[in-house]
């Protein structure tokens, strides 16, 4: 009997309905069009409004993953977030209610940017273990409101959103199979990332040495789980990275020897969306016809704690809607 594999079989998204352009941050902070795209990449990002909470969108990309996968309950499911509804209690207990799942294990992942990553490769183990025979993932972050509006080196990368994956029990020759995965995390670099715990703190980010540590973080990610499955660089046909700024995406791709072009790009639309960006670019994939089943991908992110990680798998034979 062949081991049992986790197997991607729906994906979802949803996006705030507030598009916030470039020119539109220009009016209000000092900043410029060509100066947030030469930088970062980024045209524009949504902004979501106080009835569309991570628990809201987070709910819409689940419902969507669902339907791309043609099923209607999970055994599982997980919500990376950092941005969650309330303190205590979780997101995910909420999420799963509103989907009418009840009496199934569900809890939040916090690693910030890398929370998928960590979401992804947490279920894929449970499948994998025989614990649920399905799962649902779901990357969702609210971070615009933890901005502060002034700052243009935080405000001008983020956006809101949410992302789902929907996952089952198969083998590992069938196209979604998660083949890999590899986390990792380094507390002596909590500051460089974070939220103090003050009243009315704002996100604060050290850009440039989050940069040079998240490329080193993430090329090394994607080294060990190409070495895992057997693939060389040439062979991928996808990578799907954080989508944090194309700087750096460009660079882990020069790094690992991955194609520039087989970057996938969603950023430029959406801007930074935490937890989100991962399943919200593999959601943007689906619906452009970027991937074919089968096609080798590698998954990878570096975020706040630190927490990185990296996940290889194939792409999955579905459907997907678009959440623009």
């Amino acid at each position: 009997m062949s081991a049992v594999t986790a197997v991607i079989r729906g994906l979802g998204g949803a996006l705030p309905e507030r598009v916030v352009s470039n020119h539109d941050l220009s009016t209000r902070m000092d900043t410029s069009d060509e100066w947030i795209r030469r930088r970062t990449g980024i045209s524009e990002r949504r902004h979501s409004n106080d009835t569309e909470s991570t628990s809201v969108l987070a709910t819409t990309a689940a419902k969507r993953a669902l339907a791309s996968a043609g099923v209607a309950s999970a055994g599982l499911l997980i919500v990376a977030t950092s941005t969650p509804d309330k303190i205590c209690p979780a997101t995910a207990p909420k999420v799963a209610a509103n989907l009418g799942l009840y009496g199934i294990a569900a809890y939040d992942i916090a690693a910030v940017c890398s929370g998928f990553i960590y979401a992804l490769a947490t279920a894929s183990w449970a499948i994998s273990s025989g614990s649920v025979d399905s799962a649902l993932v779901i990357g969702a972050d609210t971070f615009t409101r933890l901005l502060n509006p002034r700052d243009r080196t935080t405000s001008v990368i983020f956006g809101d959103g949410a992302g789902a994956a929907y996952l089952s029990a198969g083998t590992s020759g069938e196209p979604g199979a998660v083949l890999a995965s590899t986390l990792h995390s380094d507390g002596t670099a909590e500051t460089l990332i974070q939220v103090p715990r003050s009243a009315g703190a704002f996100f604060e980010m050290q850009g440039k040495e989050v940069f040079t540590q998240a490329v080193s973080a993430m090329s090394d990610s994607v080294e060990t789980v190409l070495a895992r499955v057997g693939w060389t660089a040439d062979e991928v046909d996808s990578l799907i990275a954080h989508q944090a700024n194309l700087r750096i995406l460009s660079t882990v791709a020069s790094v690992t020897g991955i194609p520039g072009s087989k970057a996938e790009i969603h950023l430029d639309r959406v801007g930074n969306t935490s937890a989100a960006s991962i399943p919200l670019a593999m959601t943007n994939a689906g619906t452009k016809g970027h991937r074919i089943p089968g096609d080798k991908v590698v998954l990878t992110a570096f975020g706040g704690g630190t927490t990185w990680g990296a996940i290889a798998m194939t792409w999955p034979s579905i459907s997907v809607v678009d959440p623009h």
